[in-house]
């Protein structure tokens, strides 16, 4: 299959005009060896992780669709560590949609001479660009408009999805008396122009608690996954 895109946690390979697929990695996102699901660097490596982002990733996608949100997903080898999907258009060059239920990271770092550690955001979604050249800037909506990277419809659903399925998901750490803390998204276009939720849903790309104390991605994923 030929390689059309070398990413930080994973590469994608063309089956068809119609279907991609997703290979695993080991690498996650981070700074100096500490996990940090909004870096856009390599930080850390692990072996095995690639195959149980995959397994948590399936592990969600299938309670997502459960629950009526469409997804990319086609299938799964978790034996292989891949997973198929549709052949999805990103918006732009692709937006990173993050929802944050508690002011960490990042978010700290910006609006600190405002925010505290741990203080409750309300559900807070904002959008950043793909852009490591430019560290991933946060971008509005009127910008995204603007530049015809978004119709206002889109932004709307965008927004409205992304809590739906950041609650779906809480719910569900909840009743393992976990709390998410934060939880990074993607979307895309289908071949038919609807709008679905795209890459992974793993100990990767979410930031979660228990008892106050921050869960490396390994082992969150066994807590998910057991």
């Amino acid at each position: 299959m030929e390689l059309i895109y070398q990413g930080k946690t994973k590469d994608v390979y063309r089956i068809n005009s119609e279907e991609v697929q997703l290979r695993f990695k080991d690498d996650l996102t981070g700074k100096d060896g500490v996990f940090d699901p909004g870096a856009n660097e390599i930080g850390l490596t692990i072996e095995g992780m690639g195959r149980t982002n995959l397994a948590v990733t399936d592990f969600f996608l299938n309670m997502l669709e459960a629950a009526g949100v469409k997804t990319h997903k086609i299938k799964t080898d978790l034996d292989q560590g891949t997973m198929n999907v549709m052949n999805c258009q990103p918006f732009g060059q692709g937006l990173e949609i993050i929802q944050r239920k508690y002011a960490v990271g990042s978010f700290i770092r910006r609006y600190g001479l405002y925010a505290t550690e741990m203080m409750p955001l309300d559900n807070y979604v904002e959008i950043t660009l793909k852009d490591d050249q430019r560290q991933d800037p946060l971008i509005t909506k009127e910008a995204l408009i603007a530049l015809g990277i978004l119709t206002e419809e889109q932004y709307e659903f965008l927004i409205s999805q992304t809590k739906k399925i950041t609650n779906l998901i809480a719910e569900y750490l909840a009743q393992q008396d976990l709390q998410l803390i934060d939880i990074k998204l993607e979307y895309g276009t289908n071949g038919s122009g609807e709008v679905v939720l795209i890459d992974e849903i793993s100990a990767g790309n979410m930031r979660v608690y228990k008892n106050g104390n921050k869960l490396e991605p390994e082992e969150l994923s066994q807590l998910i996954l057991n």
